[in-house]
């Protein structure tokens, strides 16, 4: 099973988001664009695991004594760079609580044997990839400019910074994932509340 952690985001910036979307899709149509309702804040990219490793997940998740705290979400970028961009995405402001959050699930998910994050937490929504491009933010061998995004970068440059409203995250989930050509489906395994 596909796993990774994350939070779900409330319905009314989801809305704000998807309306942003509609009006900006057009100028990257070469670019795969995530579905509104498949938005969420990842916290840790488990990947695949046999189902005797998905309760001891469940388990070990279920010790995380985390806070709430508040996001922001405003802004874009791309990744990795915007002349070489792979993904389009959508900025959060939060707390050091969500910071402390997803370094405690990576801890935890460590001593089960899952490999630790090899870079900081960077927040983020993504929005859009590349088509047939890597997902990461990182600088990969290979990485050259592309004009996936160039049209949307352009049409960006002369708008406002865009705000997209402000949650409360009260809670995290465990989820799955099922890959499908028509993109991915994600099903919530258990949800965890914050302190």
């Amino acid at each position: 099973m596909r796993l990774f952690v994350a939070l779900d985001i409330e319905e009314e910036i989801r809305q704000r988001i998807a309306r942003f979307m509609e009006g900006i899709q057009g100028f990257a149509p070469d670019a795969r664009w995530v579905r509104p309702e498949s938005l969420h804040v990842t916290l840790k990219f488990i990947g695949e695991q046999p189902d005797e490793g998905v309760t001891q997940i469940k388990e070990a998740l279920a010790t995380i004594k985390g806070r709430r705290t508040e996001i922001q979400f405003r802004g874009y970028g791309f990744f990795p760079t915007a002349k070489s961009a792979r993904v389009f995405w959508i900025g959060m402001d939060a707390g050091a609580e969500l910071a402390s959050l997803a370094v405690a699930i990576d801890e935890k998910t460590a001593a089960l044997g899952i490999p630790k994050e090899d870079r900081a937490f960077s927040p983020h929504l993504t929005l859009a990839r590349a088509g047939g491009r890597s997902g990461s933010p990182r600088r990969m061998k290979g990485d050259q400019p592309n004009r996936v995004f160039y049209r949307l970068q352009e049409k960006l440059a002369v708008l406002p910074a865009s705000e997209f409203g402000s949650m409360n995250a009260s809670e995290f989930f465990l989820y799955s994932s099922q890959l499908s050509p028509k993109g991915s489906k994600y099903t919530k395994l258990e949800r965890y509340a914050l302190e």
